[in-house]
């Protein structure tokens, strides 16, 4: 018998010894009761560390440095695939990166003033309430956009554009809103921010950005287009558009975001000089992105664990 099945046996004498409660005078019985409880905790918790050490020992470590010989993977890598989300995330990423910009990750997780009060929102703003933003109990906030990591990509670049150099850097990153959920609507999707500052940036720099973005990551020259727009942290704002790639047709125009030159105050909140320096951003959605590339009709396919979804990618 091994010790484990020991204890359980000393457990259900313990269980059987309770019944003599009854038989004992009442001023007795609290402290017969506080007796058997001690005794069997103490018995359940060796159980459990001997549980625990066996499981440690019939677990085979696994070096996954170590060569594999040929055809036979350590694991079988057949059976699963990227999500298509996370494909085209990467393919962003690279794009921006041999245009020359860094790449910082965003948080899923942020606090009031990254999120509002660097971002130059007045302090009455709508989006600040819980109708658009989600809030925790403890008031920490899932960031609503990737702009929440504006201020901390100005800080970290800084001493780059005082060295004689630019800020440059995108940020990709999952974001939440309260919506509600439907074909073109989700509550929880990808983005990514684009951050640019020099002594001489300007709309016209910004535009050629995203044009040369759009026609690398849809494969084919294109047009594009702004109208006005309103953002706290960019003045003047923007809307920009791109005329529809030709494998949706080609004609028409599709809205993919907003832009604008970083307002001074941004700028002031991070530590730059806006009379020495000036900035532009931009920011739009990947899921949209990906939709538009493949012809998708419903952005919820991307969250739902979908399989028979999944595997067309």
């Amino acid at each position: 018998m091994s010790e484990i099945e020991k204890l359980k046996v000393e457990l259900k004498n313990i269980n059987a010894e309770y019944a003599k409660i009854k038989t004992l005078p009442p001023e007795e019985r609290g402290e017969f009761g506080r007796q058997m409880n001690a005794k069997k905790q103490a018995i359940l918790r060796q159980i459990t560390e001997l549980e625990e050490a066996a499981e440690s020992e019939n677990v085979e470590p696994i070096d996954v440095s170590a060569p594999c010989a040929p055809n036979q993977p350590i694991f079988k890598l057949d059976l699963g695939s990227k999500h298509p989300l996370m494909v085209e995330l990467d393919r962003v990423v690279k794009i921006y990166s041999d245009m020359g910009f860094n790449v910082m990750e965003s948080r899923q997780l942020d606090d009031e003033f990254h999120m509002f009060d660097s971002l130059n929102f007045a302090q009455g703003h709508p989006a600040r309430d819980g109708y658009d933003t989600f809030r925790t109990s403890e008031g920490f906030i899932p960031p609503a956009h990737t702009s929440t990591m504006q201020h901390r990509a100005l800080k970290k670049y800084k001493k780059d554009l005082e060295n004689g150099g630019q800020i440059a850097v995108v940020i990709p990153g999952r974001v939440f809103r309260n919506e509600d959920v439907d074909a073109t609507h989700e509550h929880t999707f990808y983005q990514c921010e684009g951050v640019f500052v020099s002594k001489d940036a300007n709309m016209g720099q910004m535009f050629g950005v995203l044009k040369r973005f759009f026609e690398l990551y849809y494969g084919q020259k294109l047009n594009i287009k702004t109208q006005p727009g309103y953002f706290p942290f960019t003045e003047p704002s923007a809307e920009f558009l791109i005329e529809k790639p030709a494998a949706l047709g080609g004609k028409g125009w599709l809205e993919m975001g907003g832009c604008g030159m970083i307002h001074p105050n941004v700028l002031k909140t991070a530590g730059i000089d806006p009379e020495q320096y000036h900035g532009f951003a931009w920011g739009g959605g990947i899921d949209r992105l990906v939709m538009l590339k493949y012809g998708l009709n419903d952005v919820r396919y991307f969250e739902s664990g979908k399989l028979d979804f999944l595997e067309e990618f």
